[in-house]
């Protein structure tokens, strides 16, 4: 191999334009999401799901992100990114790619999605195709199931303004005429009861098939005169608010974090208005009217020519009985080193386990932790839990443990973003059947998924862990890739018990023999893996780098990556979210290609390659190359080091994802992503193949 010379002419990598802006990428790949919505390859309803999945994205995005933004307005931050985008310019380029993608939405649902669901009768009855017999039935279930409960609230100086809840459904209604105390009011509000579905089954006896449906606005819209005896309605129009969602809890000032998301969590409903939803039809008079009352201008305004709630469609794939409509249903693989076992902790000491999930079965992590509880000679378990949920089959099993009086620790993240309720109930589960649970560090959630088993066996204590990319939540285990790894290995094994220690004890970690954890080691650790890879190709070794993760914007891992481009490394990157690096720069980042995959499943896994001079350094993490990650969060990053997981981590990962012509999307030099097309070459899904090579049962 030639041996490369350093650039010779000196560039500035901290050149803005060196840099795509993090909101903006992120909104691409809402982009990416619903380009899935309009791929006729991918099943109808299943179309479907991707047009809600957009439509919640855009939901978090406002809540948080654009959230976070107009704060930076509000106190006049001069925060800005290695970009250099003021928050100003990022909401005025926002608004516009925004705007886009909520018409192209709306065009979507309307001119392709509902027509190919009529044709295959699943049906979204308008007003003004109910029939007799319908209008009854409706007419009758607001009645009995709407009137009771809906509250409108005439606009006037005893009835201000309501404070309407985050994302919930309402009316702004128009009226003429006089009410009973002879009030001329001109305008109430209508609260739509968040208790009610958004889409209502009609039954039987009145529907033209088994599944048609109808929109409840659509519902209230035909009776809302009902609710305003003696005045007129002379127009109904929907419209919903989304609101800053950031819960403002001060590590510093707390002294029970737990006690203090609890007094946050209302807060989420009624914080600041970022952005207000209308009916396509509303007039500009009540746009404007509402747009003073939320204090939101016109760019904060989005019109919208459907239901103002996508997400509502969300419930409706998995309600009808279509299976010919949807991804076909597959049995994940159980690995064969497992089967062979009748105890799980018999094969971890035979060899490591590796499992790719949703591909591999999710089992035997329940397995572990139910074959802990039970076992006689199993002393404690300690585990991390981050998006798990109350109702989980692992809960159930750490609560057995616990009241088989084994020692369970369990470190809880309160803080996992929206889950903050539900870790809150499952935090007191677990202390009242005897968990000893601990939340982590003041300042850092705890994003690491770690397991550890401690069983006697004769005379000595056997450590076993479990260390995965992805959350100990089986649901997620069907729809999302990641990676976890049993192993008995003792370095290893020592290395999460120090991290576990770090997690309660506060102390000193002590330094880790194989494992690398953030906010610690694994950013410098990674620079210096960087930096390796540019002295081997200098020297003309072989020199490369491959990296598969959900986001990238830390701008000293990036500007590493733009050395090493310059230095002859040849990189590729998968990056399923937003990413800030700009490839294909002349001079900079030529030799660095950036990819995106997004398929059936959700791309979780993290896993990243170092060639290392020919030893190949194969490392899977619970971390992204965030600011967040390296900084803010407690991760954990560990080696494969089995040669044959190796190499199927490499194949899996790499070799099938780089090959993927049919749901790859490529960055462009200028932030845009053009989707990868097999020309005259073999057709390759990665997604698939992997779903291909589950061994038949």
């Amino acid at each position: 191999m030639e041996n490369h010379t350093p650039p010779s002419e000196e560039v500035d990598l901290f050149n803005p334009e060196l840099f795509i802006n993090r909101e903006l990428s992120l909104l691409e790949f809402n982009h990416r999401v619903l380009e899935q919505a309009k791929d006729e390859n991918v099943p109808l309803l299943e179309r479907l799901r991707y047009l809600c999945i957009a439509g919640l994205n855009l939901d978090e995005f406002f809540e948080v992100r654009v959230a976070g933004l107009k704060q930076q307005q509000v106190y006049g931050s001069t925060q800005r990114g290695a970009d250099n985008l003021s928050a100003t310019e990022q909401l005025s380029r926002i608004a516009v790619r925004a705007g886009e993608l909520v018409a192209e939405q709306y065009r979507l649902l309307n001119e392709v999605l509902l027509p190919h669901l009529d044709i295959q009768r699943v049906r979204f009855l308008p007003r003004s195709a109910w029939n007799e017999a319908q209008s009854r039935w409706i007419k009758q279930f607001f009645k009995h199931e709407l009137a009771p409960i809906l509250s409108p609230i005439g606009l006037d100086p005893s009835h201000p303004f309501p404070n309407v809840l985050n994302k919930g459904l309402n009316f702004i209604v128009t009226l003429k005429g006089r009410d009973a105390f002879g009030r001329n009011s001109s305008k109430a509000v209508v609260q739509a009861p968040r208790s009610l579905p958004r889409v209502v089954r009609l039954p039987e006896k009145c529907a033209g098939g088994e599944n048609d449906f109808v929109f409840l606005s659509a519902i209230i819209q035909e009776n809302i005169a009902g609710l305003f005896s003696g005045m007129k309605v002379s127009g109904c129009y929907e419209f919903r608010v989304t609101r800053n969602s950031n819960l403002f809890v001060d590590d510093e000032e707390i002294d029970d974090l737990l006690r203090a998301l609890e007094g946050e969590l209302p807060s989420r409903f009624f914080g600041e208005a970022v952005r207000l939803e209308l009916s396509e039809d509303c007039p500009d008079s009540l746009e404007k009217f509402l747009g003073d009352k939320f204090k939101l201008q016109k760019p904060d305004i989005y019109r919208c020519d459907g239901p103002v709630n996508l997400s509502c469609l969300a419930a409706i794939p998995d309600s009808v009985d279509r299976p010919e409509l949807k991804f076909a249903g597959f049995t994940p693989a159980m690995p064969s080193s497992i089967r062979q076992h009748a105890s799980i902790f018999d094969a971890i000491k035979r060899n490591d386990i590796l499992m790719h999930h949703p591909f591999d079965s999710f089992a035997p992590v329940i397995d572990f932790i139910n074959q802990a509880a039970l076992d006689k000679d199993v002393l404690s378990i300690r585990q991390t839990l981050y998006r798990t949920g109350l109702n989980s089959a692992i809960v159930h099993a750490l609560v057995q443990a616990a009241e088989a009086g084994k020692e369970v620790l369990v470190v809880i993240e309160l803080r996992a973003r929206f889950d903050e309720e539900e870790n809150i109930e499952l935090a007191n589960v677990l202390q009242a059947a005897g968990v000893q649970v601990v939340y982590g560090v003041v300042g850092h959630k705890t994003h690491a998924k770690m397991s550890m088993v401690v069983r006697r066996e004769g005379r000595k204590l056997q450590r076993f862990v479990h260390l995965g990319t992805g959350n100990y939540h089986a649901r997620t285990a069907r729809l999302y890739t990641d990676f976890g790894l049993f192993t008995c290995d003792e370095d290893m094994c020592e290395d999460v018990h120090k991290i576990f220690q770090l997690l309660t004890a506060m102390g000193r970690e002590g330094k880790l023999k194989k494992m690398l954890q953030s906010p610690f080691t694994l950013h410098d650790s990674l620079l210096d893996l960087i930096e390796d890879e540019i002295d081997n190709a200098l020297e003309g070794k072989p020199a490369r780098i491959m990296a598969k993760m959900n986001s990238l914007n830390e701008p000293q891992v990036i500007r590493a990556l733009y050395r090493a481009s310059r230095a002859g490394v040849k990189i590729d990157l998968i990056v399923r979210g937003h990413c800030c690096l700009r490839p294909g720069v002349k001079g900079i980042s030529e030799n660095i290609h950036v990819r995106s995959v997004i398929g059936r499943f959700l791309e979780h896994t993290r896993v990243f390659y170092f060639e290392a001079a020919g030893a190949q350094l194969v490392l899977l993490s619970s971390a992204d190359w965030m600011h967040r990650n390296f900084f803010d969060r407690v991760e954990s990053c560990f080696p494969v080091i089995e040669p044959k997981l190796k190499a199927r981590v490499i194949r899996e990962s790499f070799e099938f994802y780089l090959a993927d012509n049919i749901q790859a999307w490529v960055l462009q030099s200028d932030g845009c992503y053009l989707r990868e097309t097999p020309g005259d070459q073999q057709r390759f899904c990665a997604q698939q193949a992997l779903l291909d090579a589950i061994p038949s049962t």
